[in-house]
């Protein structure tokens, strides 16, 4: 479904036999009452859960079902998903198992989710130590893009979801390069319908839409690890981080123009200021590499860049190869 912007919502409760509204702690005390109102659905049944990465689990998507099951939802009952990465991957992931599937709908209320996580029809949850290791293919009805719930958003959420932006931008038009605190609103049309383009050709991620994972092989590596540590990296902060190691590594393999790398260092430190960098174990962090669900034979593929706007993928690289990149991008980052 293609993503919108509007000033006003609305949902169709004629056409549902019942509205439940998830949503986690954070957002319900900012948004949860006049979004009821905007969508017209004030009697739906509210699931409050915890915020945060931490708590995208089998537990938490078990809370939800257990609340569909008490109020007797059927297979014509509609599950709203308003919030972030996290409400819209788990809330999309519980809709699409609970009776083999029911309706559901995404409100991102941050920038990453806007113009990446609430859009294209992956659903998941972690499981154990590995993200996203547990999910669906499932694509919302709707998903309903409104630039006011990035008022109240903080500027560390924001520079997160601005670093998923700029994947945008090198891998498919360079002009989202341009995106930055100041003007990011004006581009999240842009983000989403590049994603919205690339997920029609390829939903199942059998080829074309790899190209959307830009650093996040060791991307996913890095936050996996850091969520053990007293210093967590926002999903944002990590792919930040992942592209500057996927940018070298394409330097080094692919002939990219090494302007392209010194130009995104140059703006690495301002994406990751309100993050508490503590990366050191590289052998910790490489073991998560292990998990990612891109692999082939056990082996990590990347995707790396010709130039801009010219992405390949399932690139294998050489586990000696793949530290050096990991151990380049954190010391420009340590060094800052």
């Amino acid at each position: 479904m293609k993503p919108m912007i509007r000033e006003s919502l609305r949902v169709k409760s004629s056409e549902v036999s019942q509205v439940f509204l998830l949503t986690d702690e954070n957002v319900a005390l900012l948004w949860l009452s006049e979004t009821k109102k905007r969508l017209g659905v004030e009697k739906a049944v509210e699931i409050i859960i915890k915020p945060g990465e931490q708590y995208k689990n089998l537990q938490t998507v078990q809370q939800i079902w257990e609340t569909l099951i008490t109020h007797h939802a059927d297979r014509n009952a509609l599950l709203v998903n308003l919030g972030g990465g996290v409400v819209t991957d788990l809330g999309g992931f519980a809709a699409s198992t609970y009776k083999r599937g029911i309706k559901f709908i995404n409100i991102p209320t941050t920038l990453l989710a806007m113009v990446d996580a609430a859009i294209g029809g992956k659903t998941g949850i972690d499981f154990g130590e590995a993200k996203n290791q547990i999910g669906t293919f499932a694509e919302a009805e709707e998903v309903l893009i409104d630039p006011v719930f990035l008022e109240t958003l903080p500027r560390r959420e924001t520079l997160s979801g601005l670093s998923e932006m700029l994947k945008y931008g090198f891998i498919a038009d360079a002009d989202l390069l341009n995106a930055n605190l100041e003007n990011c609103q004006q581009f999240i049309h842009r983000a989403a319908e590049i994603k919205r383009g690339i997920v029609a050709k390829d939903p199942k991620e059998k080829g074309l839409r790899k190209i959307l994972n830009f650093g996040h092989t060791l991307g996913h590596a890095m936050e996996s690890h850091s969520i053990t540590t007293d210093h967590p990296l926002l999903h944002g902060e990590a792919v930040a981080l992942g592209m500057g190691a996927a940018l070298w590594l394409s330097v080094e393999q692919r002939g990219l123009d090494a302007k392209v790398l010194h130009r995104y260092e140059e703006r690495l430190p301002a994406l990751l200021a309100e993050a508490k960098i503590n990366l050191t174990d590289a052998d910790a962090i490489l073991g998560y590499l292990t998990f990612d669900k891109k692999n082939k034979g056990g082996k990590p593929q990347f995707v790396l860049l010709e130039a801009l706007g010219k992405p390949v993928w399932d690139v294998e690289m050489e586990p000696e190869v793949v530290r050096t990149a990991l151990e380049y991008v954190i010391k420009k980052i340590q060094d800052r």
